[in-house]
């Protein structure tokens, strides 16, 4: 069971992720080498999974963000395997930065980014419908990120 100390950390650290156990540890008031030994028994025990860069995707020339709702065509034969075998083809696909396997109309979303609609369109119909099991393919634009 976590502490409310160590939410407290999860929570700055999910906010700013690059913040010194030093700004930790005055914020909280706790001492820094409490604060530290906490974040790697978070580390160890899993809860902090890793740490990663967001990256301004207009200045690395991904100017277009887009979701996409995919509908996979399950074989006759039933596999329990196969919907999560396409989403992990989809996951290896470099434009693509998240895929949830998801209840509700469609079974897979994925979150991807491209540099025009020239690269959206082939992504979409060269790429992304291409994986063997997918049907349909229902894309969003994103025309603008909050968070």
């Amino acid at each position: 069971m976590l502490e409310n100390k160590d939410l407290e950390i999860i929570n700055l650290l999910e906010k700013r992720g690059k913040l010194p156990t030093k700004k930790i540890s005055r914020r909280l008031r706790i001492p820094q080498t409490t604060v530290h030994n906490r974040i790697k028994k978070l580390e160890k025990e899993g809860v902090i999974k890793g740490y990663k860069v967001i990256i301004n995707k207009k200045k690395i020339g991904k100017g277009i963000g887009a979701y996409a709702h995919i509908t996979i065509n399950y074989p006759s034969i039933p596999d329990p395997t196969f919907q999560e075998n396409a989403a992990r083809q989809i996951a290896l696909l470099p434009e693509v930065e998240e895929v949830s396997i998801i209840t509700g109309e469609t079974d897979i979303l994925i979150k991807f980014y491209v540099s025009d609609t020239d690269q959206l369109n082939d992504f979409v119909t060269k790429k992304l419908r291409t994986i063997n099991g997918i049907d349909k393919t229902r894309t969003s634009i994103i025309m603008k990120q909050l968070k």
